[in-house]
């Protein structure tokens, strides 16, 4: 991958949708969720504070998070699906 997220944004690798309702109905392509949930590929450096330094970021490399419904950018890249967004998008990290 070639992306290289600047200040406080992240990459993140979306999950899959699920292809069944909870009650077992095969779900068409135009009736799935974007999935909330997905896995951090790459960070930025940090936010650049007032004073010159940079903030320390939350989230690193290979973290699963779950992040804001409608936040973030979908891009494409070597035919994969990524989402960019602000670190302050990030509602969770999901521990194992």
């Amino acid at each position: 991958m070639n992306i290289r997220p600047l200040d406080d944004r992240i990459v993140i690798k979306q999950s899959e949708a699920e292809e069944k309702s909870a009650g077992g109905i095969l779900l068409p392509d135009t009736a799935k969720e974007k999935p909330q949930i997905g896995k951090v590929v790459a960070t930025g450096p940090g936010k650049l504070l007032d004073d010159g330094k940079r903030g320390q970021m939350s989230v690193k490399k290979k973290d699963d998070v779950i992040y804001a419904k409608y936040s973030g950018s979908d891009v494409e890249v070597d035919g994969e699906k990524y989402v960019i967004l602000r670190e302050s998008d990030v509602l969770g990290i999901v521990e194992k």
